[in-house]
């Protein structure tokens, strides 16, 4: 397996170059021009993702996200959800980057093996970046109108997390 996954991507690099070749496209040169517009993307979505970035900055230092956390202490206790996880769900559809330093945060507190680390892990992977995904391909072809991709998107997010605590209460038990 580790030899497959050593060679498979230079193979794949040669199959697509030999049936470029094959097809007659100059493939030095679409990959050039491919190499462009990638800088062309990545410059012109700066400024979607530094507006995303300093409301994320403004949310967290604000205290929002710690008042939110506190008013709904008691309802997630009642249905035992731990508030500790609330940040990791309120940010994740936000920014993967700064989710996943939540969820190191939680497992480094809380162990890897425990309730709340457990569902940490389980919602970093049974939720999406949402609202970065939106900004950077929506960005990316310059669509402006994204209101019905973000109610579906935060929709699939809350799908996503209540999924992750009904698997983790049903396969580990809530402590």
């Amino acid at each position: 397996m580790a030899a497959i996954s050593i060679w498979m991507i230079p193979i794949l690099i040669c199959i697509i170059l030999l049936y470029g070749t094959f097809k007659k496209i100059p493939t030095y040169e679409t990959f050039v021009e491919g190499g462009k517009e990638g800088i062309e993307i990545s410059f012109s979505i700066i400024p979607f993702l530094v507006g995303m970035l300093v409301a994320i900055s403004v949310f967290r230092a604000s205290g929002a996200l710690d008042f939110l956390v506190e008013l709904l202490r008691p309802v997630l206790t009642a249905i035992h959800v731990p508030p500790e996880i609330l940040p990791l769900a309120i940010i994740r559809p936000i920014s993967g980057t700064a989710a996943l330093g939540m969820t190191s945060d939680l497992i480094l507190s809380h162990g890897p093996d425990s309730f709340i680390g457990r569902l940490a892990s389980t919602i970093q992977g049974s939720t999406d970046t949402t609202f970065y995904v939106l900004t950077v391909y929506f960005g990316a072809v310059g669509i402006k109108k994204m209101g019905d991709a973000v109610k579906v998107g935060l929709l699939a997010d809350l799908v996503g997390l209540i999924a992750a605590i009904v698997v983790v209460v049903l396969v580990f038990g809530t402590k």
